[in-house]
């Protein structure tokens, strides 16, 4: 069940926020490809992802960075492995990051956007720690913010029509069915990997980032403006 689009908001501000941050992913994607080689590239994930041990560590690891080791933490959510890796985040941003910034307006969005990737990136850390995964990894992408926006959204808006794309059909589902069966998938795949990546997927983060969505959206939420959905 992929989503494809959702109801639009008609009459409200434009979504400037979630437009920048997929503009800025993109750029940050661009700075990834125009590091040359594969070892300045793996050099240059290295040094802004999220690597475990620095954080258990409490120490910046080789290749080190001009900034304190955690701002990782910020850095990580704008770099991708690959176009599939970003093209599929941009797309759930872009179909669910608008609606929610029209609900707790710009300044709040965005505060809430990077808090909740903060705080996935954190949950990757604890799990690596305390399952014995490689704490050596770095880990990156916006996957853990965009968890916080779809934990945001499903407590908003369980009943908003969501597009899906299911067995070569175009389908409309509320998004506590559409929404809900992609957090399934994300607690039976990080059981199963117990906290590690599996399959390059940090799936701690997912989970973390949603919880932490679904649990601070309604203190950043504000009154909802009047406008019509389609």
């Amino acid at each position: 069940m992929f989503p494809i689009g959702d109801d639009r908001i008609q009459g409200g501000p434009p979504a400037l926020v979630t437009y920048g941050l997929i503009a800025l992913n993109v750029l940050a994607f661009v700075i990834e490809l125009g590091q040359g080689s594969e070892g300045a590239l793996q050099a240059f994930i290295q040094a802004w992802g999220v690597v475990p041990r620095e954080y258990t560590t409490m120490r910046d690891l080789p290749p080190t960075i001009p900034l304190p080791f955690w701002s990782t933490l910020v850095t990580s959510m704008f770099l991708h492995g690959g176009w599939m890796h970003l093209g599929g985040n941009m797309l759930y941003l872009w179909i669910f990051g608008d609606n929610l910034e029209d609900a707790l307006g710009h300044g709040r969005y965005l505060v809430f956007y990077l808090l909740t990737g903060v705080l996935a990136g954190l949950a990757h850390v604890f799990v690596t720690a305390f399952f014995g995964a490689d704490r050596l990894i770095p880990s990156l992408g916006a996957s853990g913010a965009i968890s916080g926006v779809l934990g945001g959204y499903i407590v908003l808006y369980p009943q908003r029509r969501v597009r899906v794309l299911w067995l070569y059909q175009v389908m409309h589902v509320p998004a506590i069915l559409a929404i809900g069966i992609w957090f399934l998938f994300q607690l039976i795949s990080g059981a199963g990997t117990l906290g590690a990546s599996g399959g390059g997927v940090a799936y701690g983060a997912h989970i973390g980032g949603f919880v932490a969505g679904a649990v601070l959206v309604k203190l950043f939420a504000q009154a909802r403006p009047a406008y019509q959905v389609v």
